[in-house]
């Protein structure tokens, strides 16, 4: 029942070059990872973003502390995740030992959270354990959290346009989420609310359960600046992720961000996240 990472999700002979920036605040443009990466291009790369930056670009950001949990976001929270995922439906779906442990020791905040998921992206959302929707937790200050991008397709578009304007380099962007992407008899889904063209999204708990029987294939390409077959998509969003996780001090979640502070999340400042090195985007190459 455990789903199982498909191994033919690799590309041989690619070249990955980080790029490193300072932290991106709310509201600044995306220019700062094209002005970072820009010397480093070639036409025929791949510029993969992650989708964190682009929607703290966007102001998508939600203060969840002033968010009053209902009895529904209570129930999702206290029983639902903590008590039948973290000890019944977590240990019979097999899912990570890590997740189940977070899960049991879910704290009151996470009340809030799925009162936050509840009002932007509904029940069916909200029903998924942990990592409901793509909300992101890590890389922002305080109790706030990030929510999906908009519109990822016209931001990859429109970045690489830039690029082709600035630099005369003709390259292709794709902003892709660590939430995964499963397979299951031919058919490629998400739990997430958008996705590329290709894989059927917005599935919610569905989604997350049916992965559970299929194969875990890797993140989750969202928007793209050119057309793309769909499996080279998922291939090299995948070598920008093995590669994210490499680097260390890496704030994949909110976990590994309350070890790097070594304090409370809420605790967590701008100037802390500045202090820190950031790799918002890879540029993958063909050899």
């Amino acid at each position: 029942m455990k789903s199982k990472n498909n191994p033919k999700y690799t590309i041989r002979n690619a070249k990955v070059i980080p790029v490193e920036t300072r932290y991106i605040k709310p509201g600044e443009s995306l220019n700062i990872i094209l002005n970072a990466a820009k010397n480093y291009l070639k036409d025929g790369d791949f510029l993969i973003i992650s989708e964190t930056p682009v929607s703290i670009s966007q102001r998508r950001l939600v203060d969840e502390s002033l968010f009053s949990p209902s009895l529904m976001a209570i129930f999702l929270a206290d029983v639902w995740s903590k008590l039948i995922w973290g000890h019944i439906l977590g240990p019979l779906f097999r899912i990570k030992k890590r997740t189940i442990h977070n899960l049991r020791e879910l704290p009151p905040e996470s009340r809030a959270h799925k009162e936050v998921v509840l009002q932007y992206y509904g029940l069916k959302h909200a029903l998924k354990p942990a990592s409901e929707a793509g909300i992101d937790l890590s890389n922002v200050p305080g109790s706030m959290v990030s929510l999906l991008p908009e519109n990822p397709e016209n931001v990859a578009k429109l970045l690489s346009k830039k690029i082709k304007s600035n630099c005369s380099k003709d390259i292709t962007v794709i902003i892709i989420d660590t939430d995964a992407t499963y397979e299951l008899g031919g058919k490629k889904f998400t739990c997430l609310p958008i996705a590329l063209s290709g894989i059927k999204e917005d599935l919610g708990i569905l989604g997350y359960i049916m992965g559970k029987f299929g194969h875990t294939i890797g993140p989750t390409p969202l928007g793209a600046s050119h057309d793309l077959n769909v499996d080279y998509a998922l291939k090299l969003a995948q070598i920008a992720e093995n590669y994210q996780k490499s680097v260390e001090g890496h704030l994949e979640t909110v976990y590994n961000m309350k070890n790097s502070f070594k304090g409370e999340i809420d605790n967590v400042s701008i100037e802390m996240l500045e202090s820190i090195k950031h790799t918002p985007a890879i540029i993958i190459r063909h050899l």
